[in-house]
């Protein structure tokens, strides 16, 4: 098997293998066992801190014979034990490096590794799969091909607090997603590292949390089992309170707010639980300071926005803690001197890294603002803010483009921001252009925003007809997306409250005729509800209702005679009979309802319905039919008494229901007038 490093790599290593490299190889083919095993030794000690070393004795073809020499029964346990080691170490340079003893199968060799009785050698493969599954480059599913694996790791849990402190990190690493949280859980994750959280081991309790943090990320079954855990008599939350303690180290106190957080997300602890009030909420408030580290402001701002996402109360806390809508401004201002950062390599890191703060700061602001107008209008009023969400609109990080577009769809929620700053900023021009082209999970926040800014009472509504918005919003019903055909259809159903009728009939041509009955008969009730709701926004006032049933009114008619027939939910049955109550008020329209006995019959059905909304829904159209001051409304008014009409409505004079007794006297005055 050839086991080298990619061909543009190789090419330039090669061209510097040193004899001594070579030497290093060769010496692992000695006759002599303690030989070869003193070449391991010196190999290990060759390789140590020297990538350009490591690289080498990969093309030479060390792998392979490293893990032949682990590998072989008659190799000593100490040398099986220093090719791990040795293994291991190659294993620290590049991602190349890791890519080519994954090539060379090293995980089915280590894990075989794991079945012999000697401690100090499976430590050895231990702490070798670690350092290969923590590489980017490791598939994760390769921890889980074998399912006795996890149950073998989960056994060499108790022999060493180095197997305690490697299998954890392999297990937190390799965690990605609800299947490897259930295989993990069902293989005793929980009872197995629970008790490692009170290690005399600092880098045994780290590495156990780290597990925890992950297995209990958006996950109910393990946090509600969490939960119940007692370590030594004291409940893990309790224990994960502890580490949150100022005294600790930063890492150990982040981690244990996010697993307070997931816990409390789930439903597991209550949001006004002092541990969450009091304890964790407010650490994570700490760690947004600018006195810490990058890395630690991102997650200290991406936890916290998760664990107030969705509680107003939380929110309103956060807002009003050690200033931080003010603090969250500085993330923008990153690094503010080359001073302040007196590690170069440091500065040079966080350059390269401080579209993450912009990141962590836009999701933070995002759900601080979700639902309090007072704290939708501090953040606003935080300098610079709106020019900086149109700026992250624009920025090459995805990331960075979709949490200003979600921060962006926060505060469109303020009718008061949306006729004042969204204006100020022209906010609508960027949020256009990012629904031009960017990937979905992108368009569907863009696109929700959208909906907000095309409110009848948002200024932005105007440009953003003018900017070519209805091909835009018509092409999204069309999409596989869910989220994106409710979006585009509830957009139009927004454009269409109380518009023009240029602007109604622009939409009915750019959705097609095809498209409105591929709306009406979607699977997902949203996006039935939606088009029935623009249908209903699009026939109203009386001039409209009868230009777009002179043009549309056999396909409209086929359409409500389709769901009033179908089996759908009572509130779907209410948005159609509402439409055609609509039609009903038109002026020449309302004939399309008197020639079609099907469609009288079916109003009649739903007059005498057990469900008083529809009853009430039915009872419009009957009132808007005979209405005496309109032309022809004798004529109708007879049919209908022929159809029994008249009878129905005696009956409903008498209901108990006061709305129906109201409307059923009404319609009766209209055949006496």
């Amino acid at each position: 098997m050839a086991c080298v490093l990619e061909a543009p790599l190789r090419m330039s290593v090669l061209s510097e293998v040193t004899a001594s490299s070579r030497h290093y190889v060769d010496r692992l083919f000695d006759l002599d066992p303690q030989k070869v095993l003193q070449g391991v030794i010196d190999m290990k000690n060759a390789v140590i801190g020297n990538n350009k070393q490591k690289a080498n004795l990969i093309v030479l073809g060390a792998v392979p014979r490293l893990l032949y020499l682990l590998q072989q029964e008659s190799s000593s346990t100490e040398l099986r034990t220093e090719c791990a080691v040795v293994l291991g170490s190659l294993a620290m340079g590049t991602e190349n490096n890791v890519k080519s003893l994954l090539d060379c199968h090293i995980i089915p060799a280590l894990l075989q590794g794991l079945l012999s009785p000697d401690l100090k050698f499976i430590e050895a493969c231990l702490r070798c799969l670690r350092t290969i599954f923590i590489s980017p480059v490791t598939p994760e599913d390769l921890l889980y091909t074998d399912s006795s694996v996890i149950s073998h790791l989960m056994g060499l849990l108790s022999r060493s607090r180095y197997t305690q402190e490697y299998i954890c990190q392999i297990f937190s690493h390799c965690c990605k997603g609800p299947d490897h949280q259930t295989i993990l859980f069902n293989y005793g994750a929980v009872q197995n590292i629970a008790h490692l959280l009170v290690s005399t081991s600092n880098k045994v309790r780290m590495q156990a949390l780290k597990c925890f943090s992950v297995l209990a990320f958006e996950n109910p079954q393990v946090s509600m089992t969490l939960v119940n855990v007692s370590v030594d008599g004291e409940l893990l939350p309790q224990i994960f309170v502890k580490m949150l303690q100022r005294d600790k180290p930063i890492e150990m106190q982040l981690t244990s707010a996010k697993c307070l957080t997931s816990m409390c997300r789930a439903g597991a602890i209550r949001t006004d639980d002092p541990c969450i009030v009091l304890k964790t909420l407010p650490c994570l408030v700490r760690m947004c300071s600018k006195d810490r580290l990058l890395e630690e402001r991102v997650e200290g701002a991406e936890t916290l926005a998760y664990l107030i996402e969705t509680d107003v109360e939380l929110q309103r806390m956060a807002s009003i803690t050690d200033h931080l809508i003010v603090m969250l401004a500085d993330y923008f201002k990153y690094p503010s001197s080359v001073s302040a950062i007196a590690d170069i390599k440091r500065l040079d890191h966080d350059l390269k890294h401080a579209h993450e703060l912009r990141q962590a700061a836009f999701k933070l602001y995002a759900s601080l603002g979700a639902n309090d107008e007072d704290i939708r209008k501090k953040i606003i009023e935080t300098e610079n803010m709106m020019d900086r969400i149109v700026n992250g609109l624009s920025e090459s990080s995805i990331k960075v483009r979709l949490a200003a577009v979600r921060c962006l769809h926060s505060l469109s929620r303020s009718v008061q921001q949306l006729r004042t700053s969204f204006q100020d900023h022209a906010v609508w021009k960027p949020l256009m252009k990012v629904l031009q082209n960017a990937p979905n999970e992108i368009l569907v926040v863009a696109s929700s925003t959208l909906c907000n800014l095309l409110l009848e009472f948002s200024p932005s509504k105007e440009p953003i007809l003018e900017s070519g918005a209805i091909e835009l919003l018509c092409s999204l019903t069309q999409s596989e997306n869910l989220a994106l055909r409710v979006n585009g259809i509830w957009a139009l159903m927004n454009m269409a409250f109380q518009a023009e009728q240029k602007i109604k009939s622009d939409i009915l041509r750019g959705l097609s005729t095809e498209q409105l009955f591929q709306l009406l008969s979607d699977s997902d009730v949203n996006v039935l509800m939606k088009t029935l709701g623009l249908l209903r926004n699009l026939l109203s006032t009386r001039p409209h209702i009868d230009h777009i049933m002179s043009t549309h009114g056999k396909q409209i008619m086929q359409a409500v005679t389709l769901i009033l027939e179908g089996e759908h939910n009572i509130e779907v049955k209410e948005q159609t009979l509402c439409i055609l109550a609509n039609i009903a008020d038109g002026t020449t329209a309302k004939e399309l309802i008197m020639t079609n006995d099907d469609i009288l019959q079916k109003i009649k059905y739903y007059m005498s319905h057990s469900n008083a909304k529809l009853q009430l829904a039915a009872m419009f159209c009957i009132s808007n039919l005979i209405w005496n001051e309109e032309e022809g409304s004798q004529e109708r008014q007879d049919k209908l008494r022929d159809m029994g009409i008249v009878d129905i409505l005696h009956k409903l004079s008498q209901s108990s229901d006061p709305n129906l007794c109201d409307k059923a006297k009404t319609a009766l005055q209209q055949y006496l007038a």
